[in-house]
Parts: C-alpha cells; sequence; structure tokens
C-alpha cells in the first residue's frame, strides 16, 4: 500500500467510541485514502507494539484521538494507549529520515484543553474538537484531509449523508445476506472497512 496514501487511525476502540469511529473510517476512504488501524487484521502471533509500529512507519498521516483517555471512575488510571501510539508517530516523524519527515497528524479531542491534565507538552498543538459528535469527526477529518493532501473534496454535510446512506444500504445488504441487527452493530472493524471500501464511490479528484 502506498505511503502517501496511509492514514494511520488511533483511538480506543472500544463499543463507545465506535459511533465516532465508524464516520471517521468512511470519511478517509470516501476521500480516496486508506485507514490503516490495528485492528485491520487479527494475528495472535504478532504483538501489538509491533503492527502499531508496522501501520505508523507506512502511514504519511495520522488521526489520534484523545477523547477517551480520561478515567471513568475514582482510583482509574488513565487510558495510554493514545498518547503512547501519538508519541511513536511524532518519533517517526522526527526520526525516521527522509519518508518520516513528511509525515503528519491530526489530534482530535472531545472538547477544551482536557489532554493537558494527562499530556502537556502537546500545549502549542492545534487540537480540533468533535465534542463527541459523528458529524464534527466529519468536518474535522474532511477540513484536515483537504488541506494536507490539497483535495477537491466535497463539503462535510454532503460526505455526513453520504456516510448515512451507506449505513443504510450496507445494513440492507448484510440483512439480505442473512445477518442479523445486532451481527451488524457487532461487524469486525476489518470487515466494515471491507464493505466501506467495495460499496462506496471517490468523488474526490487529487
Amino acid at each position: 500500500m502506498a505511503f502517501e496514501k496511509n492514514v494511520f487511525v488511533n483511538g480506543p476502540f472500544d463499543n463507545d467510541f465506535y459511533p465516532l469511529l465508524r464516520p471517521l473510517l468512511f470519511t478517509v476512504i470516501y476521500l480516496g485514502l486508506k485507514p490503516r488501524i490495528a485492528l485491520e487484521e487479527s494475528d495472535s502471533g504478532r504483538l501489538r507494539i509491533e503492527k502499531i509500529i508496522r501501520l505508523i512507519s507506512e502511514s504519511q498521516f495520522a488521526i489520534h484521538d484523545l477523547s477517551r483517555i480520561e478515567a471513568k471512575s475514582v482510583g482509574e488510571l488513565y487510558r495510554l494507549n493514545m498518547p503512547f501510539a501519538l508519541g511513536l508517530d511524532v518519533g517517526c516523524r522526527l526520526f525516521g529520515g527522509e519518508q518520516g519527515k513528511r509525515k503528519t497528524c491530526l489530534v482530535l479531542e472531545a472538547g477544551g484543553h482536557r489532554y493537558k491534565a494527562a499530556l502537556s507538552d502537546l500545549s502549542g498543538y492545534d487540537i480540533a474538537s468533535h465534542s463527541n459528535e459523528p458529524a464534527k469527526v466529519v468536518a474535522e477529518v474532511r477540513n484536515w484531509l483537504q488541506n494536507v493532501c490539497k483535495l477537491r473534496a466535497p463539503g462535510a454535510t454532503s460526505i455526513w449523508h453520504a456516510f448515512n446512506d451507506f449505513m443504510a444500504d450496507n445494513f440492507d445488504d448484510l440483512s439480505l445476506k442473512g445477518f442479523s441487527a445486532a451481527d451488524i452493530e457487532a461487524l469486525p472493524v476489518a470487515a466494515l472497512i471491507e464493505c466501506m471500501e467495495s460499496g462506496v464511490s471517490t468523488f474526490v479528484v487529487h
């Protein structure tokens, strides 16, 4: 896969995050790029950190969502996997030779400056906020890719409508193949990406 087309996606990947992850992946694909995500393959024989490092090194672009780094209850620790992967990405950018210098990333948050409590070294970075709203995820990812990839992209509202159309059509298609509503809701990320790539027309001219 071409380095220039790959977008590494870093997030919590839990059930609460899936309503944001789905439109994020769709936007990347709709704009003619390839999302690379740790969940794209299942290999019990490969260390997860090795997989993440490989995906980062193969991707010119990266999206890091830090909206779930906070503890949910008293005494619970911060979730550090997402900022750790962000650090690996920044390190690859600084020490990855000429190709590494071409890397760039988007950092997403739910809102405000909560990340500073856990990762103060990010002060000075431009952080985009999605307020935990799927439509805003589409807008932030679309606007960033439009800028860094110099795309002639449709507007965020158009992409959001296309995402909802895809989800409805995909539900119908899978239902006809015998999938239950629960099966479709629990569709593995790799299978969802495959559905998006096969069922989404790309309207962007690079």
